[in-house]
């Protein structure tokens, strides 16, 4: 039987060549020996009943299955090989030194996730002018079916746009207008294809204007309730496409009226003498649910993942108000496993079922709790914060999504460290602080970091108290340790008037700070970056500096300017690696 179709297939190929000569030496063809001319002639006949892309693709198959066999073999031989080896690299005892030497390449892929806003950002600009590029081109496209649809000069294109849309052996016409009055607004919120695209370009402009940076920061709600309207663009995406606008000739109108054959002739079209007849088309069924099933898989499979983890109980144990309208919570949840620089997402349903925001964890993974600092920036946390402010009234119940990664876990693999925290932006270093201070407590060997600056700017003196005792916890303990140059503070105060300098200037030679009681005197201004950096690079001539940055845009502009700009040609001398949190 196999023999049989290696054999029909071969005739198949080869008969249309005889055309000329009506002849064939079968000795030249030993796998026909066996085959007769009637059977081949038969077999031949058959085969012209089956589709040519199906022949070829059998014909393709039987004569490289052996190479394709051994190329997936090959290939999923090199793919078990290689994540057999990656394995043996990364969980395997007698590579733990060298991954400490190579450790930089362990988080390569990670360190590309980090940007995954960036790269969400660069998905809806091209979202964007691809929209742009499609109602242009369709506008376009609905007024030369309205002109075609008016003409009266007998051409081709007029002929096609008098298609009926009323046949009785099914929808034959063209052109979507459907009479000379039609106008090209009546199309668009008639037709299914135009009226969906109206909704979800709405939508569209919907999200991106509510997602602008001043709507983001000043009305989160509107920005938070706005984009989740994507659940709309994406139905109506998915309906676009069906009614079908741009529409193709049948495939057998084709074969009874091929364009090539028949379009010169369309005046004879309805004679019953001609060859050619009046063209059926169809339209096209939709396609753009194809695009949007598996990332909407993923994504309900995502928020199934998310809900279980949120109806987990979280038990809120400490509730600390800061100064400046900032609020710390400390809690515990069961199964709860954190590194340094790590946020979570916090729902409290009796404000809003629906919002989750971001909060950076200020705690230590050492630590047998979690906790986050928050900050009156908006409805959402101001209602938060008087809700734990009422005494007489019960602790609103908390929900948490997380932990989730960030840069910031990257802090330990760097010789030298510099944090740079603006105002609340410091939350994040404040758990590796903490870290620290247990890791120096319980005389880790295994850390790496030889010296941390930390910088942190904040507008008011109050803001100083949030991690007061922290930092006057981690001074003391360095010294105590004799690791007084390990940690360096440098705290800058940008929001001051004449009282506040001229009071510091009078108590300036005592041993602790008058603003925040710390060895570390307070600067009042911006920090001059280039000194800081350079002074920086002529201390750690050979080392690799990681620096963390949770703060404004144009603070991250300048500092990674700085990081490019002092870090040496000399790949064995000063490198500075920008890092900088994103949410």
């Amino acid at each position: 039987m196999h023999l049989f179709v290696l054999e029909v297939l071969w005739v198949d190929v080869h008969l249309p060549c005889l055309k000329d000569s009506q002849t064939l030496n079968w000795k030249e063809v030993p796998t026909l020996k066996n085959l007769s001319r009637v059977q081949a002639a038969e077999s031949f006949l058959l085969l012209k009943k089956v589709p040519n892309h199906l022949l070829r693709m059998a014909n393709w198959v039987v004569n490289h299955w052996l190479s394709v066999l051994v190329l997936v073999t090959w290939l999923g031989l090199n793919a078990f090989l290689f994540t057999h080896a990656f394995l043996s690299y990364e969980k395997g005892d007698k590579y733990y030194y060298t991954r400490e030497i190579l450790g930089f390449c362990r988080r390569t892929l990670r360190k590309q996730l980090d940007h995954n806003l960036t790269f969400h950002k660069l998905v809806a600009y091209m979202i964007c002018l691809h929209t742009a590029i499609h109602i242009i081109a369709h506008l376009f496209n609905f007024e030369r079916y309205r002109r075609s649809r008016q003409a009266t000069d007998g051409s081709l294109a007029s002929v096609l746009s008098s298609l009926s849309h009323q046949e009785k052996e099914g929808d034959s016409w063209l052109n979507p207008i459907q009479s000379p009055n039609t106008t090209v607004i009546y199309m668009t919120f008639t037709s299914i294809p135009g009226l969906t695209g109206v909704i979800i370009t709405i939508v569209l402009v919907l999200m991106v204007t509510s997602s602008m940076e001043f709507i983001r920061r000043s009305y989160f709600e509107v920005f938070w309730y706005t984009h989740h309207i994507f659940i709309i663009y994406f139905i109506g995406l998915g309906i676009h496409g069906i009614g079908g606008i741009v529409r193709g000739q049948t495939e057998e109108s084709l074969k009874e009226s091929h364009p090539h054959r028949c379009a010169e002739f369309f005046e004879k079209w309805d004679d019953h003498d001609s060859h050619c007849k009046r063209p059926q088309f169809e339209g096209n069924s939709a396609e753009s649910w194809k695009w949007i099933l598996a990332p909407g898989v993923l994504y309900i499979f995502e928020r199934i993942l998310r809900f279980y983890r949120s109806q987990q109980q979280v038990m809120i144990t400490k509730v600390v108000m800061h100064p400046s309208k900032v609020l710390e919570l400390q809690m515990i949840k069961r199964g709860f496993s954190m590194e340094v620089g790590q946020y979570i997402f916090v729902n409290c349903p009796s404000i809003s079922y629906l919002e989750w925001h971001p909060f950076t964890l200020t705690s230590a993974p050492e630590e047998d709790f979690f906790s986050i600092h928050i900050r009156a920036a908006g409805d959402w946390t101001e209602n938060l914060i008087k809700a734990f402010e009422q005494q007489h009234s019960p602790i609103p119940r908390i929900e948490v999504d997380g932990p989730f990664g960030t840069v910031s876990e990257d802090v330990f693999q760097y010789e030298v460290a510099m944090l740079v925290g603006a105002g609340i932006g410091v939350t994040p270093f404040a758990s590796i602080l903490k870290s620290i201070w247990y890791k120096f407590r319980h005389e880790d060997h295994n850390l790496k970091t030889q010296k941390i600056y930390f910088y942190w700017i904040c507008r008011e003196t109050g803001a100083f108290a949030w991690f007061n005792d922290l930092l006057a916890s981690l001074e003391q303990e360095m010294e105590e340790l004799g690791q007084d140059g390990f940690l360096n503070f440098r705290l800058f105060l940008t929001g001051w008037d004449s009282n506040i300098v001229g009071h510091a200037a009078l108590n300036f030679d005592k041993a602790t700070d008058i603003l925040t009681g710390l060895k570390h005197k307070t600067f009042f201004g911006r920090p001059m970056w280039d000194n800081e950096f350079s002074t920086i690079a002529t201390s750690h001539p050979k080392s690799v500096v990681g620096v963390f940055l949770c703060g404004p845009q144009a603070l991250a502009k300048r500092l990674r300017k700085c990081c490019h700009q002092y870090s040496s040609l000399d790949p064995r001398k000063v490198q500075f690696y920008f890092n900088k949190e994103n949410f």
